[in-house]
């Protein structure tokens, strides 16, 4: 059997079939999981601990270090950063083509 490869959009959301909005929400905020859950690990904060610093109860931390992006909004993922040290910035880049209007 020959298996078919498709190359990637450079989006693994989109390329699971979200729309391009909802694919680059997903994507913002699995980056921004993925760096709590860095710091919290790298720091070996047991979860109650992190749950403390973070203002939140203990099955939500663990819902966070087992990657349940769908419980998490971009403003709880970014306050939580905050609340661990981190900083965060934000790069915008403008559209590579111009937009058509109909």
């Amino acid at each position: 059997m020959k298996m078919k490869i498709v190359p990637s959009s450079g989006n693994v959301f989109r390329d699971l079939g979200f729309s391009p909005e909802e694919a680059e929400h997903l994507r913002v905020r699995s980056i921004l999981m993925l760096h709590v859950q860095e710091i919290v690990r790298g720091r070996r904060l047991r979860q109650a601990q992190a749950a403390k610093i973070l203002g939140v109860t203990q099955p939500r931390v663990s819902d966070l270090l087992r990657g349940r992006i769908d419980l998490f909004s971009t403003d709880t993922l970014i306050d939580m950063l905050t609340r661990l040290g981190g900083q965060v910035k934000l790069v915008v880049k403008k559209p590579r083509k111009k937009l058509k209007v109909a």
